[in-house]
């Protein structure tokens, strides 16, 4: 059994996991333990709902996780049928060389671009930047970045981030933090052994990508999952890959009237789940002690990019920022012996922590269910890539293939065979899905929803 798994089932507090059965050949090339995370991920969020099933009077079943189709969903699970995806990447975004190394820009929201160019009085125009970028020391620019409203990381090495302050605070923090509270809430919604989280509530407030991954996975298994976005909110190049599953609606939470409609909407949730910076529900009025005051039995799960505690706990994040802030990128340069930064082959820490924060989920319902107590749960992208940092083998030297786990054949490149034959018709056409990267016996993953825009549902149960 994979070391990843049971550590992870640990840290959810999940029993022993020999019912889950690792399948399927081949490794996502890295000197990082890509593919291992992807399995282990999946899975634990599989065990939970393998448990769930078990607490609510279904069979105790076995539960299979294929690791080639986990890499797979670790990308981009969406192949569009005679039309194409937006671009994910900003022009301006990606990684740049300053005097003293490399920093990356992410720019994909047009605020995040503004703040960029205006510290670097530069056009929107990739060698101007360049250009400008070039003249800065690394961790100038991106304090500077950082100061205006932007967001920005320079390349540190692994060792350098454990020496950091906040590397320092990441470490000492668990990596699901699951805090309870008494009391006697309704446990019940409308499921089946065969769709375990049908009749559930969930409301989703996260964006790029983590968190929509854990509701993807909730939706999948029959959760009525309703995600809400301020009106001018869009992120076009991922919509189609995230909103499976859900409805989508928009709430301007600084008016009145749409206050009010979310409040009702939390108030019937049965889970809550939210990507915002960690006083950004607070500056809204929504902060921990209002959530349980409309909704005392919630499972209310929180994620960040940069860990809770800390100087750069508020730090506005990405899985590519974190890859560079935490040594990632360095490791990846120094293992490739490249002459630039050397991310993971996926955004892995965003895909892992979506499945650790489904399974979080999953876990506070099984405290309600088998206890009655209400759940809150903290998880974080530089977190998760601490547990990767830790179960990934060591570089013998630069340039070097590492040893162990990453001495697997490569994966084999996706084939037809490896995507559902029903067409997906989402809101841009229709498409087809990979697989489901697991299966529980007796409960399949499947969506009731194809892919739908943002907006497109009004804001209720």
């Amino acid at each position: 059994m994979s070391k990843m798994l049971e550590a992870i089932s640990s840290a959810l507090s999940l029993p022993a996991p020999e019912c889950v059965t690792l399948a399927g050949e081949g490794a996502l090339p890295s000197c990082y333990a890509v593919t291992d995370l992807a399995a282990a991920s999946v899975g634990a969020a599989a065990l939970a709902v393998r448990h769930l099933i078990a607490a609510q009077g279904g069979p105790a079943a076995e539960v299979t996780v294929d690791r080639r189709l986990a890499s797979l969903w670790f990308g981009w699970s969406l192949r569009p049928v005679g039309w194409e995806r937006p671009p994910l990447w900003d022009p301006v975004a990606g990684d740049y060389p300053t005097a003293d190394g490399w920093i990356r820009l992410h720019t994909n929201a047009i605020h995040h671009r503004d703040a960029a160019l205006a510290v670097l009085g530069a056009p929107v125009e990739r060698a101007a930047v360049a250009r400008a970028v070039a003249a800065w020391r690394g961790a100038d620019l991106e304090a500077a970045v950082v100061a205006q409203g932007g967001c920005a990381a320079m390349m540190r090495s692994s060792e350098e981030w454990a020496a950091h302050e906040q590397g320092r605070a990441v470490a000492a923090e668990p990596l699901v933090a699951l805090a309870g509270q008494g009391g006697s809430f309704n446990a019940g919604w409308a499921a089946t052994p065969s769709r375990p989280l049908a009749g559930l509530k969930v409301l989703d407030l996260t964006r790029v990508l983590a968190g929509p991954v854990a509701t993807r996975f909730l939706a999948g298994y029959g959760a009525d999952v309703l995600r809400i976005d301020a009106p001018d909110w869009s992120e076009p190049g991922v919509i189609p890959e995230v909103t499976l599953g859900k409805r989508c609606a928009r709430l301007d939470l600084r008016a009145a009237q749409h206050r009010a409609v979310f409040e009702e909407l939390l108030a019937r949730a049965d889970v809550l789940v939210h990507g915002y910076r960690p006083d950004a529900l607070e500056r809204l009025g929504f902060g921990e002690a209002a959530r349980r005051r409309l909704n005392p039995g919630l499972v209310d799960v929180a994620l960040d990019a940069y860990g809770w505690t800390g100087p750069l706990s508020g730090r506005r994040g990405f899985d590519s920022l974190v890859q560079m802030s935490a040594g990632i990128a360095q490791r990846g340069m120094q293992w490739q012996g490249a002459a630039k930064p050397v991310p993971l082959p996926v955004q892995a820490l965003d895909h892992a922590t979506g499945y650790l924060v489904a399974a979080a989920a999953v876990r506070g319902l099984l405290y309600r269910l088998e206890e009655g107590r209400a759940t809150q749960a903290r998880l974080s992208l530089a977190r998760t890539a601490l547990l990767l940092e830790q179960m990934s083998p060591a570089l013998a030297e630069a340039g070097v293939q590492p040893l162990g786990a990453t001495a697997e054949p490569p994966l084999a490149a996706p084939a037809d065979a490896d995507l559902a034959q029903a067409l997906e018709q989402t809101a841009w056409g229709p498409a087809r899905r990979y697989l489901p990267p697991l299966h529980i016996e007796g409960a399949d993953m499947v969506w009731d929803r194809p892919a739908s825009d943002l907006g497109s549902a009004p804001p209720r149960w």
